[in-house]
């Protein structure tokens, strides 16, 4: 292929980046042809030593870029998922990002660029009695995405207990160690009531956080599900809520277990949960997940503040689960 037909960043101000972007491209090219009308004009995010993500246009087409670091193999693995999931969330008001290419071997896939806006963003500009619309259809979204692959299996409350066990231990901040160790008190409590449950696990999102949805009127569409892995189909639902909550984002005005409680109820009734599943098992995973996100010594006050408070409200409900 000539050196002429190579796709460019020369949008995006970074050189460096764009000059490695750029390289990246070329290779594509040689595994993909489709990546030969590929460009970047904007960069999205830069994990180092991970990913890069940037907005640009493949072969005319708004495209997002997603360019992986530290393992190619994650670059095949989410290609597949995304096919996977695409023919059944291709159409209607709740759909998936549809997939465009990928160069598999260097590490290169492209996908639609979705308009609209991301939904934790949508939440924060919304009059504020709008601000809980999207609370049942980010709901409906999940169990859609979920329900084709969902199975059923042994409850495994001791090892969601131990990982949130271990990440209690990163903790950087005293002020929220202090409430952070009765909650893991509590997790450990409702161990044995949950040890001889069963369990609905399905294929997740594996990073499904309001901003993973993009808003536009009434059509929702999720982005970057690259984590999807088979999980206990309350992860998702606690991932989301808990994104709001420890950012004091309670769009219902009403709040539960230190979350939205309308949120709450909106993913118990979408995925018709039972009563245990409503009054032990989600509840549960709440409490796993606030401790799983771990506030890094980079934080603002604020946020440290914000995190404190939900902690506060979620143990003041977590005493009183399964008593």
């Amino acid at each position: 292929m000539k050196m002429s037909s190579t796709p460019s960043a020369d949008m995006m101000p970074d050189l460096e980046m764009r000059d490695f972007i750029s390289r990246q491209f070329a290779a594509a090219c040689a595994e993909n042809e489709d990546f030969s009308k590929a460009r970047a004009t904007a960069l999205i995010r830069h994990v180092a030593e991970k990913r890069i993500v940037a907005r640009g246009l493949l072969d005319d087409v708004p495209a997002v870029f997603r360019v992986y670091l530290d393992g190619v193999s994650d670059c095949a693995r989410d290609w597949e998922e995304l096919c996977r999931i695409w023919p059944q969330m291709r159409e209607g008001e709740l759909q998936v990002c549809a997939p465009l290419a990928c160069a598999p071997d260097c590490g290169v896939l492209a996908v639609a660029d979705v308009p609209g806006t991301p939904l934790l963003k949508w939440i924060y500009g919304a009059a504020e009695d709008q601000r809980a619309r999207y609370l049942k259809p980010a709901a409906r979204w999940l169990r859609a995405y979920t329900e084709c692959s969902e199975t059923q299996a042994n409850a495994q409350p001791a090892g969601w207990a131990k990982r949130a066990e271990r990440a209690a231990k990163a903790q950087a901040f005293n002020r929220l160690k202090r409430v952070e160790k009765p909650i893991l008190s509590e997790i450990q409590r409702l161990v044995p009531q949950l040890q001889d449950s069963q369990w609905r696990f399905a294929v997740s999102h594996g990073d499904f956080h309001p901003n993973n949805l993009i808003v536009n009127d009434n059509l929702v569409t999720g982005i970057d599900c690259g984590g999807s892995r088979p999980a206990p189909i309350y992860k998702d639902m606690a991932r989301f809520l808990m994104h709001m909550g420890r950012r004091a984002v309670i769009p219902s005005g009403e709040m539960y277990l230190g979350v939205d409680k309308q949120g709450f109820i909106a993913f118990a009734d979408a995925f018709r949960l039972s009563a245990e599943e409503r009054e032990l098992t989600l509840p549960f995973f709440i409490a796993v997940e606030a401790l799983l996100r771990v506030e890094t010594r980079g934080l603002s006050p604020s946020r440290v503040r914000r995190a404190r408070k939900m902690s506060e409200a979620l143990l003041e409900d977590l005493e009183r689960v399964g008593r």
